[in-house]
C-alpha cells in the first residue's frame, strides 16, 4: 500500500512531531511511504499561515503535486495546523483518496487545544455551537483576534463539511473517543476508532532501583508542577525533576530550600530512559486531558510504575493497584498521600507493579502492536 503522511511541524518540537516521525519510519517496514511535512513559522510568515489557513492555496499546491507524483492509497494528517489548513482534507477527497486523521489534541473541539484556561479545566467549547466563551475568555494566545478566527476556521469547515469527509479519526485513548463522540463536533460512530501512540522497548537498560520519584516533562502550570512541589515541601521522600519551561525559576528555588529535590535539567531521551530506570516511580500530575502522553510509554516500556492524577488519559492508561497508583488531580495532599502509600507496598508488591508496568507495554504500545492496529484502519476504508 502506498502512505502519504502529511504533518505540519510546530515551531517547537513536541510530542505530535515525534509520533509523526516514529509512524513514518514504522510504515516503511511494510509499505511505501512519503512523508509531506510542513513547518510552522514565527513572525510576519506565520502571521500569514495563520489568517491563511482558512484555505491555504499555496499548501493545497504542494498537496496535489505530491498527489500526482506519489499516486497514494491513503493519505494520513496528523497536524493541520496552521501551515497547512483544512482544505488538505477537500483535496484528498477531490482525488478520490480515503483520508484518515489524528486526534493528537482536542482543538477540534475548543481553540485551547488542551480544553484548559487559567489552571482549571474549560470544557464549554465542547457542546457549543460556537465557542464564543473561549473567544471572550481569550483562550489562545491570550488573544481576542486569534482565539476567533482559529474558531471560525474550525467554524467555517464544519458548515462547509470538510470534516465529514475524513473517513476515519484515530483518537489516541477511549477516553478522548468518548469526549470527541459527545460534542458538538458531531461524528458518526464508524468515523472514529482508537490507537495509542508506541514507542520503542527499553528493556535493554536494566538498572538497580534506588528509592527517589522522578518527574520529566514541561515545567509548566498544567503539568501540575506546583502540586508536585507542594507535595514534597518539607517531606521525607526524594524528588528528581528533569524538563525545562515558564516554572524553571519556580522549580529551582525550590530545589535551594528543599534539599529532598533534585533538578536534574533537560535531558536527553537516553538519559530520561536511565533515570527512569533507577527511580522508583514515575510522578505524573497533570492537571489536564492530555492526549497520550509518550512518557508514559516510555515508563511502562522500562517496567517502572506511575503515580498520576485520576483524569483524562492517566485514568484509562494507568490501573490504580496494578500499573500504578492514582490520586485526587489537583490535590497536593492526595499525591503525598500516594507516595506514602506507594512507600508503604512491600518489595515483593513493587516488584509485581513493575512487571505489570511491563506487560501493560507489551500488549498495548509497542511497534508491532501499533503497525497491525495500523494496518486494519487503513485497509477498513479501501
Amino acid at each position: 500500500m502506498k502512505v502519504l503522511l502529511v504533518h505540519t511541524y510546530y515551531q517547537i518540537k513536541g510530542g505530535e512531531d515525534s509520533v509523526f516521525t516514529q509512524e513514518t519510519e514504522l510504515l516503511k517496514t511494510e509499505h511505501t511511504v512519503r512523508a509531506l511535512s510542513f513547518q510552522n513559522k514565527t513572525g510576519w510568515k506565520g502571521a500569514l499561515q495563520f489568517i491563511f489557513s482558512i484555505y491555504n492555496i499555496y499548501a493545497g499546491f504542494k498537496l496535489r503535486r505530491a498527489i500526482k507524483e506519489f499516486a497514494p492509497d491513503v493519505i494520513h494528517f496528523h497536524n493541520l495546523h496552521f501551515a497547512i489548513g483544512p482544505i488538505a482534507i477537500l483535496i484528498a477527497k477531490r482525488h478520490n483518496i480515503p483520508v484518515v486523521l489524528t486526534l493528537h489534541n482536542y482543538r477540534l473541539l475548543c481553540p485551547s487545544a488542551i480544553l484548559q484556561y487559567n489552571g482549571s479545566l474549560f470544557t464549554d467549547s465542547l457542546r457549543s455551537a460556537f465557542p464564543w466563551t473561549a473567544i471572550n475568555l481569550k483562550v489562545y494566545r491570550n488573544s481576542k483576534f486569534q482565539t476567533f478566527w482559529l474558531a471560525f476556521v474550525i467554524f467555517f469547515h464544519k458548515k462547509l463539511g470538510t470534516w465529514k469527509k475524513v473517513d476515519r479519526y484515530i483518537a489516541l485513548t477511549e477516553f478522548s473517543k468518548d469526549l470527541f463522540a459527545k460534542s458538538s463536533f458531531e461524528l458518526s460512530d464508524n468515523q472514529i476508532c482508537t490507537k495509542p501512540n508506541f514507542v520503542e522497548s527499553s528493556n535493554n537498560i536494566k538498572k538497580q532501583r534506588e528509592g527517589h520519584f522522578l518527574f520529566v516533562g514541561r515545567l509548566m502550570e498544567e503539568k501540575g508542577i506546583d502540586i508536585l512541589l507542594n507535595a514534597f515541601k518539607n517531606s521525607q521522600y526524594k524528588l528528581q525533576i528533569a524538563g525545562s519551561g515558564p516554572l524553571l525559576t519556580e522549580v529551582l528555588q525550590f530545589c535551594k530550600s528543599n534539599n529532598n529535590v533534585t533538578f536534574l535539567g533537560n535531558l536527553s531521551k537516553s538519559e530520561v530512559l536511565d533515570a527512569m530506570s533507577r527511580c522508583t516511580a514515575l510522578i505524573f500530575p497533570s492537571t489536564w486531558f492530555e492526549g497520550m502522553p509518550m512518557t508514559i510509554l516510555e515508563s511502562f516500556s522500562l517496567g517502572t510504575p506511575i503515580i498520576a492524577s485520576k483524569i483524562g488519559a492517566m485514568e484509562t492508561m494507568i490501573i490504580d493497584g496494578y500499573n500504578g497508583i492514582h490520586f485526587e488531580t489537583g490535590s497536593s495532599q492526595a499525591l503525598l498521600s500516594a507516595v506514602i502509600r506507594w512507600n508503604s507496598v512491600t518489595t515483593l508488591e513493587q516488584s509485581d507493579y513493575r512487571k505489570n508496568a511491563t506487560e501493560s507495554y507489551m500488549q498495548n504500545y509497542t511497534p508491532s502492536a501499533n503497525l497491525i492496529q495500523l494496518n486494519k484502519i487503513y485497509q477498513s476504508i479501501n
